[in-house]
């Protein structure tokens, strides 16, 4: 029986942007019960048409305006690179489409402002990807920070690790999509979704370079930040993506810790519970032509392919994005808003680095 106030429409679905993640999406919408067809835009025409024909996409170009204005369309998914998000999400909220873009939400905060305002004047919508939210462990710390078990949250502390080979393509295909702005971002993200009501206030931070540095490309090897909540309540972050190229992970390492006044819940998401050595190699699921020998089976963020079927948390956060549309059921994805407070505190993390001083956040620079 259909629930009562749940509309059922079908999905025309746009993939603009036709690298792994607009791939993966793809993938998954084609078993979504909802969508109807699907169309495809890459500045690459060999990408798009590869994936047009992968996912059986009706519509192939090179021009993503012509794509997302076709009539049969009402939902976009924006998966190019970061410095490629602005124009695309501002067309499809213009033609009052749904729009699921990956994070972060753009590079500059004046562009995230120019979406959050394109967003209101919309007939459609605009959500932002961190998947993060969609992994169990976290949902769980989310529930019992709800229920109050933790109490007051006075103090929490993540730490993201991730190789040298991982952050070196990321580089590549934007040199300021660095691992504070584009990964560390998840982090600041759990921050702001777990604690709402506690905005960020002020930002200590340093790095160190090194090994990144030497390779070309202007990042620090080692981030350490402090970020000080409304409260008083302390929030220390630390990323660093220059492990070893061939470490076993395939993804991010990540410990986490939320201190309450009444608990304490501590999260060990190294992925060292299943660890596979072969001598045949395994291919880096991030990285081309890399492979490894040992690896971390758990560690690809975006979850994993088993029997043909893609698993995990971007495989849970596309489908929860596709029922929204489908039926105007809420969904659990990061609002523009949310998404431009997670990009203010990481860029506010650099400044820091950068200038060696503490840095102020507005108020309304970290609204939710």
């Amino acid at each position: 029986m259909e629930k009562p106030g749940l509309q059922r429409q079908d999905i025309g679905l746009a993939i603009i942007g036709a690298g792994r993640i607009g791939t993966m999406r793809a993938t998954l919408a084609t078993s979504h019960a909802a969508v109807r067809m699907i169309g495809v835009a890459d500045l690459n025409e060999t990408a798009a048409t590869t994936l047009a024909e992968k996912s059986g996409a009706s519509i192939v170009g090179t021009d993503s305006r012509e794509i997302i204005s076709h009539p049969a369309i009402n939902a976009v998914v924006v998966s190019t690179g970061e410095h490629q998000h602005v124009e695309p999400v501002l067309q499809a909220l213009e033609m009052g489409k749904h729009v699921l873009v990956e994070k972060p939400i753009a590079l500059k905060l004046e562009d995230a402002d120019k979406l959050i305002a394109a967003a209101a004047q919309s007939s459609g919508s605009l959500h932002v990807g961190y998947s993060r939210r969609f992994k169990r462990r976290y949902l769980t710390v989310k529930e019992q920070i709800s229920l109050g078990r933790l109490g007051s949250v006075s103090g929490l502390s993540a730490r993201i690790y991730n190789s040298r080979a991982q952050v070196f393509q990321m580089l590549k295909r934007d040199p300021h999509a660095t691992p504070v702005v584009d990964s560390l971002t998840y982090f600041v993200d759990m921050l702001g979704w777990w604690v709402p009501d506690n905005p960020a206030v002020e930002v200590w931070a340093r790095g160190k370079g090194g090994t990144i540095r030497k390779a070309g490309f202007d990042c620090d090897d080692v981030t350490y930040a402090v970020v000080t909540l409304a409260d008083g309540a302390l929030v220390n972050f630390s990323c660093s993506f220059a492990l070893p190229d061939k470490y076993p992970s395939l993804g991010y390492c990540a410990r986490i810790e939320v201190i309450g006044t009444e608990g304490v819940l501590m999260i060990d998401d190294d992925h060292l519970d299943q660890i596979m050595y072969t001598e045949r190699g395994i291919p880096h699921i991030y990285v081309p032509d890399l492979t490894v020998n040992m690896a971390f089976l758990s560690s690809s963020a975006p979850g994993d392919w088993v029997g043909g079927e893609f698993w995990g948390p971007l495989a849970s956060e596309t489908r929860n994005w596709l029922d929204f549309v489908a039926t105007g059921r809420p969904c659990a994805l990061a609002t523009a808003r949310e998404a431009r407070s997670n990009l203010a505190i990481t860029l506010a993390i650099e400044e820091a680095v950068a200038s060696g001083k503490t840095v102020r956040l507005s108020e309304t620079a970290v609204a939710r």
